[in-house]
């Protein structure tokens, strides 16, 4: 047995002794010198909401309760929500559970499973960074398409333009060291992420009460396969919008007390969603019944100007969120070229940053613009990416790092609440696969690549 911590309070921890396989300076460059641990429970808040609570991620919440009817969309957003707070909170209390601190989501895996956890954690990272920026940048373009186009209705630029413009900002945010210096642009994100939830949610009612109610039907739509495919694809829409891949990293940016400031951020960060996410996803419902669109702001009519507000905000609170799931793929080309002291030099290091930046954010706008199809994306990515993220491994991880309660009548409890979670998340990961899959080709089926929609 390991010493407990102060910090930890009602734990016991088992500590296993496995060493890390990785050098420090990929740690160090993705989220500063350990020194530079300065940030309080509020930027953590900033960074988690961030992350997570992304219009990209709850703009499809009113279409995914669509496809699943009142009583399943409700108690799968509810239990979605409880069930990654809770993991989130799982998370944040193996920082230093064996007495080392694991710095990376990564090397926090490998710590509990070995080389094993390291790169399974490596591999679901990826796919989630990767899926996550894919989705937002279709949601950024769609966004600022949708501006352009209230000022200059007979305008020719088309989504790919605006796709491709989000990209040479993102490339410019990417030159900022690590993800505390992001910390201010990620304070405004969370301001926007407010000022978005407000004005849609205020349109969608507004748009909902002028409606002709006789109109609006609220029973699921099509064929009896085609509710089945619907619905495994909400499932994952849902696991997307609760998507945060990045909760070690950020936890390495908070100083001391690192959990009780980590638990107040993410406390603070779920408190901001379920104003955000329960309101929209149940009101844009409400308003357009099954016809709901995919993407709720393409939903709003009237008044147009208020759309347009939307749209900014969620392009300003996108930015932040795709800057931070950029890092951990930045952390490792960095600390594999900074690793060779020629490489150390600042302007050889600037220019090795701006090459591979911009290969990177030149793959994902590519891919953005030639599929644009955010729905499907966002479905794969929460399937793939994010249930074994954030559902998944917290809680197995949990168990297996022997982090128990002290009281012996919680832990049987304990062992089945986490268990249970495991299971159930990995049948909607599965799933989510299948109808994302589904629609992914229905719609290679419908449109051709780069299709300005």
């Amino acid at each position: 047995m390991a010493a407990e911590n102060s910090e930890n309070g009602v734990y016991d921890v088992e500590t296993k002794g496995q060493e890390s396989v990785r050098g420090g300076d990929e740690i160090r460059h993705f989220n500063g010198h350990e020194d530079e641990a300065r940030g309080t429970w509020r930027h953590a808040a900033f960074h988690v909401a961030t992350t997570i609570a992304t219009p990209a991620a709850y703009a499809p919440l009113p279409f995914a309760v669509a496809s699943l009817g009142w009583p399943l969309g409700i108690s799968s957003l509810v239990g979605g929500t409880v069930a990654t707070w809770y993991s989130s909170l799982l998370i944040a209390s193996l920082w230093r559970w064996d007495g080392k601190k694991h710095t990376t989501y990564r090397h926090l895996a490998q710590s509990i499973y070995g080389s094993w956890g390291y790169w399974s954690i490596a591999f679901f990272q990826q796919v989630a960074s990767l899926g996550n920026n894919i989705a937002i940048q279709i949601a950024a373009g769609s966004s600022l398409k949708a501006v352009y186009k209230y000022y200059h209705p007979n305008g020719t630029l088309t989504l790919q333009h605006f796709i491709l413009f989000f990209g040479a900002f993102e490339l410019f945010l990417s030159q900022l060291p690590n993800i505390h210096s992001l910390r201010w642009i990620n304070a405004l994100c969370t301001l926007s992420t407010i000022g978005f939830a407000a004005t849609t949610i205020g349109v969608t009612i507004y748009n909902g009460k002028k409606t002709d109610r006789k109109f609006i039907s609220h029973s699921l739509q099509g064929s009896s396969s085609a509710k089945v495919f619907k619905a495994f694809n909400a499932l994952g829409a849902i696991a997307f919008s609760f998507g945060d891949a990045m909760l070690p990293e950020i936890q390495s940016t908070v100083r001391e007390p690192v959990r009780k400031n980590m638990y107040k951020g993410v406390s603070a960060a779920y408190t901001v969603i379920v104003l955000s996410y329960w309101q929209l996803a149940f009101s844009g419902y409400w308003a357009f019944g099954s016809e709901v669109e995919p993407y709720i702001v393409a939903s709003l009519t009237t008044p147009r100007w208020t759309t347009v507000m939307a749209n900014l905000f969620a392009v300003i609170q996108i930015s932040g969120c795709y800057q931070i799931y950029c890092r951990p793929t930045y952390a490792y080309f960095e600390g594999r070229i900074l690793s060779k002291p020629n490489h150390r030099l600042p302007i050889v290091a600037f220019l090795r940053r701006l090459f591979y930046t911009s290969i990177y954010m030149g793959l994902i706008t590519l891919v953005s613009s030639a599929m644009p199809f955010f729905g499907d994306f966002v479905s794969i990515c929460g399937a793939i990416g994010f249930t074994p993220l954030d559902f998944v491994f917290p809680v197995l991880a949990h168990i297996k790092a022997g982090r128990w309660p002290k009281n012996m009548k919680l832990r049987f409890p304990a062992l089945f609440l986490n268990i249970t979670i495991a299971i159930w998340f990995s049948i909607v990961a599965v799933l989510g696969c299948i109808g994302a899959v589904r629609f992914i080709i229905l719609d290679t089926k419908t449109y051709r690549f780069f299709h300005d929609m």
